[in-house]
């Protein structure tokens, strides 16, 4: 019974990669109404991948928008999405198939704060984590960052909205909102964000990692990925793509200026390859 099973599931893993060499498409999660500038780094770079590897697939959006959660299901469950780029975390490296390489090269553990414009100045005396602790932090509720920060005893306010956070920043639900220093600047410009700046003085970082992600169902697009990555880093190709999506995003940030208050990552799973240093940002 047992060989049969194995069977059949061969038959479905071969006919599913047939399917997808036939169209020649890698699909991926479309993003949300007014978030279509978010992917466009993470899209870049996975066609170079797939370029570098040699491989015919074209990337293609999924047929209808995806928030996070609806995506990391769908890919999952092998229907819809092909790929899904998100943080890492133990629990999503055992659900999914990771690439170890960090398309972000860290820096979503590198984090700046929004906060009220007529409030600019309040992380400025800011200086150790028990400060921080009088503070409330916004986050999304499915988010690790969420757990991250608690771990270390912040309060967090949460929601299942990504729109609503600026809302509740806005009426003063909580005090900032951490964002990833290679989101802020395009947030900053694509939501209406008068009333909202960018703290200039504080960061916080965790060890973490946003990867891409396949269904374990499919290794062999991991793999091509994984190639591609590697040949991009080694010919400086991954190095020139990041610089020309982000530099202004470092630019702005002036990460050596800030007050730096270091976290540790309790979902950072053990496979981190943190002793590779060229894949990481040194500030």
């Amino acid at each position: 019974m047992l060989l049969r099973l194995s069977h059949w599931l061969l038959i479905l893993s071969l006919s599913a990669t047939s399917c997808l060499a036939a169209t020649g498409e890698l699909r991926y999660p479309r993003a949300p109404l007014g978030e279509e500038f978010r992917p466009r780094y993470p899209l870049a770079l996975l066609q170079l991948a797939l370029d570098k590897a040699g491989s015919p697939l074209r990337i293609k959006p999924s047929r209808h928008h995806m928030e996070q959660d609806r995506a990391l299901l769908n890919l999952e469950q092998g229907t819809a999405v092909d790929v899904v780029w998100t943080m890492t975390s133990i629990e999503r490296e055992q659900r999914l198939l990771p690439v170890r390489i960090p398309i972000d090269k860290g820096l979503y553990g590198w984090r700046v704060a929004f906060v009220r414009k007529n409030r600019s100045e309040l992380l400025n005396n800011i200086n150790s984590l028990a400060e921080l602790r009088q503070l409330r932090a916004g986050q999304g509720h499915d988010w690790p960052d969420t757990d991250i920060l608690r771990h270390h005893g912040l309060p967090v306010e949460v929601s299942s909205s990504y729109d609503s956070l600026f809302l509740m920043l806005r009426a003063d639900r909580f005090d900032y909102f951490p964002r990833a220093v290679l989101e802020a600047r395009d947030e900053l410009a694509h939501i209406n964000a008068s009333d909202l700046v960018m703290d200039r003085h504080l960061v916080l970082h965790y060890p973490t990692a946003l990867y891409f992600f396949f269904a374990r169902e499919r290794p062999e697009l991991a793999e091509t990925v994984r190639q591609g990555l590697e040949l991009a880093i080694a010919d400086g190709s991954f190095e020139a793509l990041f610089q020309r999506y982000h530099a202004a995003d470092l630019a702005l940030a002036h990460l050596q200026q800030r007050q730096v208050i270091e976290l540790s990552n309790p979902l950072l799973p053990p496979l981190t390859p943190l002793q590779r240093p060229e894949l990481w940002y040194r500030p």
